[in-house]
């Protein structure tokens, strides 16, 4: 093993001594990363404590949405952005998860409403031209509840109003849609102020659920008493009183549309609460017709066609309407072998007021069956009458008919079968029947032939008549020509006598002055005498 040599000098360098130190130093190389650590962590929990909540919304399909990319806005206030996109496990939906600022935790309530703005264009107009620069957005609406929620369904469209405007929901429950659609207008004379928001079919399929909105202050015309129609495009109506188009606006004819009325007659009533529930009329007259709470049904057979008769014509007495039609079909009798068409009216007694206005007990069926009889026995009758010669409407008209054959009501019936009487129309056929029958029986033959013998005779009697004309035309002219020459000579005679220049004037003027001489002297003559009266006797006194 080789050793290596010590070197001599070596022992001349002073050994080195060992010092203790006193604690533990941190170098300045390591405090830029511990405080780079620091900082990281107090941002790491303020960013989790400034994060807001994430929700996630189902949509049918994530048409314009991007994740990081599409904003959550409320007010046009961006309140979160989507974060993810996924297709739901049914594979029916799209989950759209979002993250929303702190801010907005107090908006996830239960009936807070999610929806993809975009541009649309619909019946009510065009929206959201906006996205087609800055992109799909989805729209909130924050809700009223307390109840806090982190999962939602997305609406496919707007809704028609927010939760914070005010107003009141109201439930329409008619027969058929017609042409309304959401957002709809509501009218209150015909000043718009509500809109459609919803509508479903009943499950049992024999209504239409509405849910409109009327905003305040005009929600406290809306009380239980309130008629609420449709008035969807022209309601025309063509019946026994004439024609009658009626419609609300040119928006209504457009998008269709509801309006609702109060009936004058109605008392006084606190407005309607909240989601309550009124019938929704086909139209306006059927809205505002009187409710009649007590029915009496009858059955009519008319011998006459029913051409123009339609269920719900009136039935009037003297031009008022009692009652109205409410079916009419065909029946066949085997006992007869023929074929009979009923007509089922529906009579309302209480528009037959009393003729006492002091309140009186409703009578009883008996004494109601012993009225009916009465007036019957006296003549009444139903009859079909025109009710307009524009539509050929007929209408059901009970009258008195004193001749009429007797008759009686069968109650045995149900409903009880009331008496009938041809209508005038029908009548008015019969007559021109009969006087058709009676011309169809003249001698016809014999009348054509004593009228060609008088027509020859009076032919002979014209050219007789003719011949005379001729012959007072060659020989009784000329004399009547000559007789009129001497009459204008004589005119002429008698002008020029008569001239102011002519012999016969002047004398004539000579003749008045003499005349006027003379009534002058008898004058002076009476005044003298009226003087002196002796003078008749006398004679006049020399002076």
């Amino acid at each position: 093993m080789l050793r290596t040599p010590i070197d001599p000098g070596i022992s001349d360098i002073p050994e080195a001594v060992v010092e203790q130190k006193r604690g533990w130093t941190v170098s300045l190389v390591w405090l830029i990363p511990a405080v780079s650590v620091v900082i990281g962590g107090w941002l790491a929990v303020k960013a989790i404590q400034d994060r807001g909540p994430t929700i996630t919304i189902t949509f049918k399909t994530a048409e314009g949405l991007e994740a990081d990319k599409t904003k959550i806005k409320y007010k046009n206030v961006d309140v979160g952005v989507v974060k993810q996109i996924a297709i739901s496990a049914d594979r029916t939906r799209v989950v759209v998860t979002a993250e929303l600022v702190k801010q907005a935790a107090p908006y996830l309530v239960e009936d807070t409403r999610f929806w993809v703005v975009s541009a649309r264009i619909a019946a009510g107009g065009v929206s959201g031209l906006g996205t087609l620069f800055s992109g799909a957005y989805i729209g909130v609406d924050i809700g009223k509840s307390s109840k806090r929620q982190q999962q939602f369904t997305g609406l496919e469209v707007a809704p028609v109003v927010g939760a914070d405007l005010p107003g009141r929901q109201f439930v329409l429950r008619g027969p058929e849609l017609g042409s309304l659609e959401i957002g709809s207008p509501v009218y209150f004379r015909r000043v718009q102020v509500g809109r459609v928001l919803a509508h479903e079919l009943d499950r049992d399929g024999t209504a239409v659920t509405v849910k409109i909105f009327v905003d305040a202050p005009y929600d406290r015309y809306v009380n239980p008493n309130t008629r609420f129609w449709n008035a969807s495009g022209i309601d025309v109506i063509a019946d026994a009183t004439g024609v009658k188009i009626h419609t609300q606006s040119v928006v209504a004819l457009l998008l269709g549309g509801i309006a609702f009325e109060t009936p004058a007659d109605s008392s006084v009533v606190q407005p309607a609460d909240e989601q309550h529930v009124f019938p929704l009329f086909p139209d306006h007259s059927q809205a505002m017709k009187r409710p009649d709470v007590e029915v009496v049904p009858f059955t009519m057979y008319f011998s006459e066609t029913l051409r123009g008769l339609s269920v719900g014509a009136a039935v009037d007495y003297s031009g008022v309407p009692i009652g109205e039609v409410k079916s009419i079909g065909a029946e066949f009798d085997p006992a007869t072998t023929a074929i009979r068409i009923p007509v089922e009216v529906a009579l309302y007694p209480e528009r037959l007021r009393s003729m006492s206005r002091e309140t009186v007990a409703k009578p009883t069926p008996a004494e109601r069956k012993a009225r009916l009889d009465g007036l019957v026995e006296a003549g009444l009758r139903a009859q079909l009458r025109t009710g307009s010669l524009l539509t050929s409407q007929l209408y059901v008209a009970l009258d008195f008919f004193p001749n009429a054959p007797k008759a009686k009501i069968d109650w045995t019936k149900t409903p009880p079968e009331l008496p009938t009487i041809h209508g005038g129309l029908q009548e008015l056929q019969a007559t021109l029947g009969n006087i058709a029958v009676k011309i169809e029986k003249l001698p016809l033959d014999q009348v054509a032939m004593d009228l060609r013998q008088a027509l020859q005779s009076l032919n002979r009697t014209l050219q007789s008549a003719d011949a005379l004309v001729k012959r007072l035309d060659t020989e009784v002219a000329p004399a009547a020509r000559e007789a009129l020459e001497e009459s204008r000579r004589t005119l002429k005679t008698t002008e020029r006598t008569l001239n102011t220049d002519g012999p016969l004037q002047q004398d004539l003027r000579g003749a008045l002055r003499e005349l006027t001489r003379a009534a002058q002297s008898l004058r002076v003559l009476g005044d003298y005498l009226a003087s002196h009266p002796e003078a008749v006797l006398l004679g006049k006194k020399r002076e």
